[in-house]
């Protein structure tokens, strides 16, 4: 220890003896313990001593390896984050309307919400989709949905991003057919498709075939943008659904890298550069409710990210070490008690990310508890990326709390937690026989389980649930969709069905079959279906008869 830190030492000693003690003997502190929302421990003051390792090597300059301080060396002072509220319900007519409303009122990028048929690759009109339509997001089941979606809109102008994975492929074809009919090449369009399939199986269950071809889909994308689409991020990966399951900071940061990489073997194997794809390569978190550590972990990604692009997988071109996220405050914090109070929330989450170096985020209505978003409660989530953009001065800095003890000294705990769960997962032969083992369920719902216990012990409050609970009247108006959207949905599709050349379908379909049980890329395939106008169901049930469905392993 230099004699520096040995003073400190020293002095920190005597402060605890004296000032702290005297103190504590007068007033105790409130808590025996404090934790952080992942349960784990909050020392009651950080100093030097907490911080180790050279600056330049852990913290650096922004824009520079190992970007722990951003991607960009101005960061927000150039450009502020994307503001891209996530979007979607009823019929096309509907959440385009809403998509023009957003943009009116200051929006910088769009994101689409799928309802649960379009998710699960079934035409609105299917048995299987029966009470589902346009309930968690738009209906989309052909290419004439898309181009209603997208009408008035130019597709060359904005970035859209849209949460869709196993029929990833199948929607990204339908935008990009919906942008030709604007006259807009491939080449110019911009945006992003989730297509974190991996994440599926660890936490949202929203997969349909077994993992090896659902990756080859997710490769065939990757391998399809690299070439075609040089501005589309061809996946997100994703850590927001893992912490809604219930996971900690943690295991959200490890699982997300993990996958990550994961992707990156795969498109290795195919034979990519790394360079040419890794650019385009994109994540996606979640902002809970712990404003130091979620600053923290997003720290501790970008580091990691770095490192193990530069140095693990020999990438060259500083793009490629990059970790581009979008973040999403966090539904599952969102309580249908007192609705009002989730705006509080919600500004907290939102500070946090852009404090973490976010590059797009959405901030959640405080009707979602209820409800899908209103026109109400979406412009004040709106308003308030805007106000923290604007009026609150975080944006005029880089990474203003770097530097702090207790945020470095976090963001070291969490990078070393994170390879801690990296060389458990390789223990278990990587991401896949992991998901197959159920390691990443079972961390998560010990997790989950541990959270709720807190909160039932009240050993965690949570305002309006087990503290400052108020019995009053909902206030808050809700949104109403069109009684009729289900109706004039199957009636559009009736027609699509019965007006495009039936012919040119099904040789389309019979290519695409082809294709599939063979292992060329199926992408040129999905998009000549798709300009005949097969729907979606159409297209996903050949991949349905080709890979079979995957059904999970009991966890115990």
């Amino acid at each position: 220890m230099s004699e520096k830190r040995e003073r400190i030492a020293a002095e920190l000693e005597r402060w605890k003896q004296t000032t702290l003690k005297a103190s504590l003997d007068r007033q105790p502190e409130r808590y025996p313990e404090f934790i952080t929302a992942s349960g784990e421990p909050v020392e009651r003051l950080y100093t030097p001593l907490d911080v180790e390792g050279d600056y330049l090597e852990k913290i650096g300059f922004p824009g520079e390896y190992p970007f722990t301080r951003g991607i960009h060396p101005n960061m927000y002072r150039g450009r502020l984050w994307t503001m891209r509220m996530f979007a979607g319900f009823g019929t096309a007519e509907e959440t385009n309307a809403r998509f023009k409303y957003l943009l009116a009122h200051g929006e910088t990028g769009l994101s689409v919400a799928f309802d649960l048929p379009t998710l699960m690759g079934y035409d609105t009109d299917a048995p299987e989709a029966e009470g589902e339509f346009g309930k968690c997001g738009v209906a989309v089941s052909s290419l004439k949905d898309m181009e209603i979606l997208f009408d008035g809109i130019p597709l060359d102008k904005v970035t859209t991003s849209m949460t869709i994975n196993s029929p990833a492929a199948v929607i990204w074809a339908m935008y990009i057919a919906a942008a030709e009919k604007q006259g807009i090449r491939m080449d110019q369009l911009g945006g992003t498709i989730q297509n974190d399939i991996l994440k599926e199986y660890i936490a949202q269950k929203e997969y349909l075939f077994p993992p090896e071809p659902s990756m080859r889909l997710v490769t065939d994308t990757i391998e399809f943008g690299s070439k075609y689409l040089p501005k589309w991020n061809t996946i997100s990966i994703s850590g927001y659904h893992i912490r809604e399951a219930g996971s900690t900071a943690v295991q959200e940061l490890a699982f997300t890298l993990a996958d990550g990489m994961e992707y990156v073997r795969w498109a290795l194997r195919r034979g990519l550069d790394i360079d040419e794809f890794a650019p385009r390569l994109s994540f996606f978190f979640n902002c809970h409710n712990d404003f130091l550590e979620e600053i923290a972990k997003f720290r501790a990604a970008r580091r990691i990210w770095a490192r193990e692009m530069r140095h693990t997988f020999g990438a060259k071109n500083p793009r490629s070490w990059w970790m581009r996220f979008h973040t999403q405050t966090a539904g599952c914090t969102l309580t249908a008690q007192q609705p009002e109070i989730n705006i509080v929330r919600v500004a907290i989450q939102a500070l946090a990310a852009v404090l973490g170096g976010t590059q797009s985020l959405h901030t959640n209505s405080l009707d979602e508890a209820l409800a899908l978003p209103s026109e109400f409660a979406v412009t004040i989530a709106l308003r308030t990326q805007q106000i923290i953009a604007h009026e609150s001065g975080v944006a005029n800095t880089v990474d203003p709390l770097g530097g702090s003890y207790v945020i470095e000294a976090f963001t070291d705990r969490l990078e070393q937690q994170a390879y801690d769960y990296f060389a458990r997962i390789e223990a278990l032969g990587g991401v896949i026989p992991a998901i197959e083992a159920g390691f990443f369920q079972k961390e998560i719902a010990d997790a989950a389980y541990r959270y709720q216990r807190e909160i039932d012990e009240r050993r965690r409050i949570i305002v309006g649930i087990n503290e400052f609970v108020a019995e009053e009247p909902l206030k808050v108006p809700l949104l109403k969709m069109d009684p009729e959207g289900y109706r004039r949905q199957c009636e559009r599709l009736a027609r699509v069905r019965a007006e495009r050349d039936n012919g040119a379908v099904g040789q389309a379909l019979d290519r695409l079959r082809i294709a599939a049980q063979g292992t060329e890329n199926v992408m040129p395939h999905i998009l000549n279906a798709v300009r005949a106008y097969a729907t979606l169901q159409e297209i996903m049930d050949i991949f349905r008869e080709t890979f079979g469905l995957y059904r999970e392993p009991m966890v115990l």
